[in-house]
């Protein structure tokens, strides 16, 4: 199945803790799922991307716990783009819900308390960061790309035959920040 036909892009993604209207609210700047979806039209995406300028980075990693609590680890993926004008940097943040690793004699009951029911918690996977060339400021330079999206996290499912990660090369990554900065 072609990459296009089994993703669906939402767009800017309003999503509500619980599904109830009095819930609290989070709305990511991009976001999509898999086709066909969980089974509805509330679906949580599993890739969410939150973007900011005038955010500090600590307010858009509050805001990447926001969709993981909140979607009840629906959310598989999320993409934290902070972009920083006078440095001309980006910095792209891969995070992913993971089990912590087990400290040798640990018990395990404070911090499954601390982790919630789930146990799980936020896991920074990747970090990128991408500068205008002190040699030339046309070009970026990006250091720890290119950006690794798993297939199993992005489809729900492990890559079928021909099917593999997403991978947001350092050529595109390049791209995008030139795209950033003539559009800011």
């Amino acid at each position: 199945m072609g990459l296009r036909r089994a993703w669906k892009w939402i767009g800017k993604a309003t999503r509500r803790a619980g599904g109830h209207p009095g819930g609290d609210s989070g709305e990511g700047d991009s976001a999509g799922g898999p086709k066909p979806g969980r089974g509805g039209p509330n679906d949580w995406p599993t890739l969410v991307i939150e973007a900011g300028y005038s955010e500090t980075l600590r307010q858009l990693q509050t805001d990447m716990r926001w969709w993981f609590s909140a979607s009840n680890h629906d959310a598989k993926i999320v993409l934290l783009a902070k972009f920083d004008r006078a440095r001309r940097r980006i910095i792209v943040e891969r995070w992913e819900e993971d089990l912590p690793s087990p400290r040798p004699g640990a018990t395990t009951t404070r911090g499954a308390s601390v982790l919630g029911a789930s146990g799980l918690r936020p896991k920074l996977q990747q970090s990128i960061k991408i500068t205008r060339s002190p040699m030339n400021p046309a070009l970026y330079n990006v250091v720890d790309g290119p950006l690794v999206l798993p297939f199993r996290l992005l489809f729900l499912r492990a890559p079928g035959p021909g099917e593999h990660d997403v991978v947001i090369s350092i050529p595109q990554l390049q791209e995008y920040a030139t795209d950033v900065w003539t559009q800011v």
